[in-house]
C-alpha cells in the first residue's frame, strides 16, 4: 500500500507532459483540415474568376476584371479577409489568357499554443481563350460560310440582334445572292443560288453521331442533306433541340453524296430551332419548312463561348462568333 501511495500523482505528471503533443496533434488534425478546406475554396474561387474573366474577354470586352475577381472570391470563400487579384497586366481581349490569384487568412484553434495564430493561404488559376481550330461536333453537319454572312447582313452586321433572324437551310435554297455582301464570292448553282442546300452531313466517327474536323482540312461528306447519317438516331437530334452547338463552316466543296468533301475554314455557334428529315419517320420539330420543301434545318448563328473540352483553340482561326475558353495548367 505504501508503494501505491508513493506513485499517487504520477498520472498527472504524465498527462501534463503529454498536453503539448496532444494539442499539437489536434492542431494537425483540426487546424490543418481547416486550412485544406479554405485552400480548396480559394482554388475554386480562382478557377471561377479566371473562367468568368476569360469569357468576358473572349466576347471582346474584358469589362472590370478586378471587380469580377473580388466578387467571385467573396462568393466562394468563407473568409471575410479574402482577396481576388488579377495578375495579368494590361488585360485586353487580345491577351489570350488571364491569371487570377486568391488569398485569405485561416485563424487556428489549437496551433496558437505552438506559436502559430494564423496562416495566409493562396491559390492561382489561369484561363485562356481563342477561336476554335478543331474538335468534335455533336451534330455532324457543316454549314456554308455564305449562310453566316447572309444572317450577319440581315441583322445589320451583328450576331447579337435583339430580334435574331431565324435561318432556314434548305436543299432547294430560298437564299438569294442579293442577301449576301457584294464582296463575298459565293459559289452558285445554275439557278443562281448558293451551294445546293447550304449544308452537308459529314461522315461520323465510328459508332457515334458526332464528327471530328479541323480548319484547313477537307472533311468527307455523308449525305447531301435529305436524311440523317446512318449512325445517327432521331434521339440524337432531339437531345439538341434549342441547344447551341459549334459546327464546322466550309467555303469550298466538291463531289456528291458520300463522295462529297468540304473544306473547313472555321467554326460557328448555331442554335437549333427546328428541323424536318426524310426517312426518319417524318420527324418534324420547331420552325416548319417552307411549302413544297420536306427537308430543312432551321436556327440561327449566335455569339457563343464554349467551355467544354470538345474543341481546341489557337492562332489562325477566323472570327465567326464562336470562342473556346479553358483552364490551363
Amino acid at each position: 500500500m505504501s508503494r501505491l501511495r508513493d506513485e499517487r500523482g504520477a498520472v498527472n505528471v504524465i498527462v501534463a507532459l503529454l498536453v503539448i503533443p496532444l494539442i499539437g496533434f489536434a492542431a494537425i488534425s483540426i487546424d490543418v483540415a481547416a486550412m485544406w478546406s479554405e485552400r480548396q475554396q480559394l482554388q475554386t474561387a480562382a478557377d471561377a474568376a479566371a473562367l468568368a474573366i476569360a469569357q468576358d474577354c473572349a466576347r471582346g470586352n474584358c469589362r472590370t476584371p478586378t471587380v469580377t475577381a473580388q466578387d467571385l472570391a467573396e462568393a466562394n470563400v468563407d473568409d471575410e479577409d479574402v482577396r481576388g487579384q488579377v495578375l495579368t497586366p494590361g488585360l485586353t481581349p487580345a491577351s489570350g489568357r488571364v491569371t487570377v490569384q486568391t488569398s485569405g487568412v485561416t485563424e487556428h484553434w489549437f496551433a496558437p499554443v505552438l506559436g502559430a495564430d494564423s496562416t495566409t493561404l493562396g491559390a492561382r488559376a489561369t484561363a485562356a481563350w481563342g477561336r476554335p481550330t478543331g474538335g468534335t461536333a455533336v451534330l455532324p453537319l457543316a454549314l456554308h460560310k455564305c449562310e453566316l454572312q447572309a444572317q450577319i447582313k440581315r441583322q445589320g452586321g451583328s450576331l447579337t440582334s435583339a430580334s435574331p433572324v431565324l435561318l432556314t437551310i434548305l436543299r432547294s435554297k430560298d437564299l438569294k445572292l442579293s442577301d449576301l455582301p457584294a464582296s463575298w464570292p459565293c459559289p452558285t448553282t445554275n439557278s443562281g443560288n448558293p451551294v445546293p442546300g447550304g449544308f452537308g452531313w459529314l461522315k461520323t466517327n465510328p459508332g457515334t453521331c458526332q464528327t471530328t474536323s479541323a480548319i484547313g482540312t477537307n472533311v468527307q461528306g455523308s449525305d447531301p442533306g435529305n436524311s440523317l447519317p446512318s449512325e445517327c438516331e432521331t434521339t440524337d437530334i432531339k437531345a439538341l433541340r434549342n441547344a447551341t452547338v459549334l459546327l464546322p463552316v466550309y467555303d469550298r466543296y466538291g463531289g456528291q453524296g458520300n463522295s462529297a468533301w468540304y473544306d473547313i475554314v472555321g467554326y460557328a455557334a448555331f442554335t437549333l430551332r427546328g428541323y424536318a428529315f426524310v426517312g426518319h419517320g417524318g420527324d418534324v420539330w420547331g420552325t416548319p419548312c417552307p411549302q413544297s420543301v420536306n427537308t430543312c434545318i432551321s436556327g440561327q448563328f449566335v455569339e457563343f463561348v464554349d467551355l467544354s473540352d470538345a474543341f481546341r483553340y489557337g492562332a489562325g482561326a477566323p472570327d465567326l462568333g464562336a470562342s473556346v475558353v479553358a483552364l490551363t495548367e
